[in-house]
């Protein structure tokens, strides 16, 4: 049995223990992988009801002016990520990327427009490299702050929107990417109508004293079922979203990992504050004239499931590097294996025939287009 007692935990730790969660070691955290229904039972749920997540482990970090106003914040903000930040209304989020002076992903983030300071939502792993990185590139004219007393909670699934109504009735006037602050069963709680499993969500900050108390409110509503992290995973990735590590990190760029979406038109060339964020050149150049590499969806044929890792060939023979999965595995809602990864250019057209190395084997899988089921944002 592998000791976890080096582990960290999040405020609902005994909570997952007292659900019967069975715990793995994930980003430094001893974290629930599943529960007694099953990862199969729990994603299918999620996409037909509501699944809570606990997604503590993030880092949650607020930025603040020494002087001025939020503005000058998101101004400097912006010498780190090619991200429109000044352009983000109070009361909104948006998707980020630190680059490095490479161009390469640095990490992938979540920026909101408190009103008088930028709050972020990082990943769990990079979370003190991304606090170091704000503090050298930020320290002289704002205060970054980690909050270490919060857990984050995620309700995600159709019905996500009529549950937390019971708790808060405003709720349902909140669009996709809207972030508020209210009181949930009398704490006061930030939250963002966002996640990370293409369904329609909430992501809820939370005092970590209080956590235990509001998950297990929304836990005794019927429609809510508690969700480990290998659901999460398969949800992420029929919503063709990336993991960090997994699918971008500092050996991609944006462009290659097809996030030019992130990058508003005001950072591009042309626009008004255009550049100004490491690694510039390159992501500016790969915009205007392509990338030799594409992250694309990978549909194999029959039931075999294609890993991350996985050599990809434009022959049956793999005579011919094409490409490398990153990740892969059984996608419930789309009852098959499903895939994603960074394919040559030449091959990354929806439909074009590969073959994934396996155990020796040459499987054949098709180039797709992202994402493997519709988003169900409300926007």
């Amino acid at each position: 049995m592998e000791d976890l007692s080096h582990l960290k935990h999040t405020p609902l730790h005994a909570l997952h223990l007292s659900l019967g969660a069975r715990m793995v070691p994930f980003a430094g955290y001893e974290m629930p992988v599943q529960y007694p229904e099953g990862v199969l039972k729990e994603h299918l749920h999620t996409r037909n009801a509501a699944g809570l997540f606990d997604v503590s482990h993030m880092g949650q970090i607020v930025i603040r002016p020494k002087s001025g106003s939020v503005a000058d914040a998101a101004l400097a903000l912006e010498r780190l990520v090619p991200v429109d930040v000044l352009g983000l209304q109070e009361g909104r989020q948006r998707y980020g990327l630190f680059t490095n002076a490479e161009g390469g992903i640095l990490d992938d983030l979540m920026i909101a427009n408190r009103g008088d300071h930028l709050f972020l939502v990082v990943n769990a792993a990079c979370k003190d490299a991304d606090f170091a990185h704000l503090r050298n590139g930020l320290g002289e004219s704002c205060d970054v702050m980690m909050l270490p007393d919060r857990a984050l909670i995620a309700l995600q699934g159709p019905r996500a929107e009529a549950v937390l109504c019971e708790l808060w009735a405003d709720v349902a006037s909140m669009r996709f990417m809207d972030v508020a602050e209210a009181d949930l069963h009398d704490v006061t709680c930030i939250i963002s109508r966002s996640g990370y499993t293409g369904e329609d969500g909430f992501e809820i900050s939370v005092p970590a004293d209080s956590a235990v108390d509001v998950a297990e409110r929304l836990l005794e509503h019927p429609d809510v079922m508690p969700i480990g992290l290998g659901a999460r995973d398969s949800l992420r990735l029929e919503a063709g979203l990336c993991l960090y590590g997994n699918d971008i990190d500092t050996g991609t760029t944006p462009i290659e990992a097809s996030l030019e979406w992130a990058i508003q038109k005001s950072r591009r060339a042309g626009g008004d504050r255009a550049g100004g964020f490491p690694g510039a050149d390159r992501i500016l150049a790969e915009l205007a004239n392509g990338v030799a590499r594409r992250r694309v969806g990978l549909r194999p044929e029959g039931r075999a499931p294609v890993r991350g890792g996985a050599r990809l060939f434009a022959d049956a023979e793999g005579k011919t590097p094409a490409g490398t999965v990153t990740s892969g595995g059984f996608g419930p809602s789309v009852d098959g294996p499903i895939a994603m990864g960074y394919v040559d250019a030449a091959h990354a057209e929806n439909g074009t025939r590969l073959f994934a190395e396996v155990r020796g084997k040459y499987l054949p899988v098709a180039a797709s287009t992202l994402p493997f089921v519709k988003q169900t944002y409300k926007r």
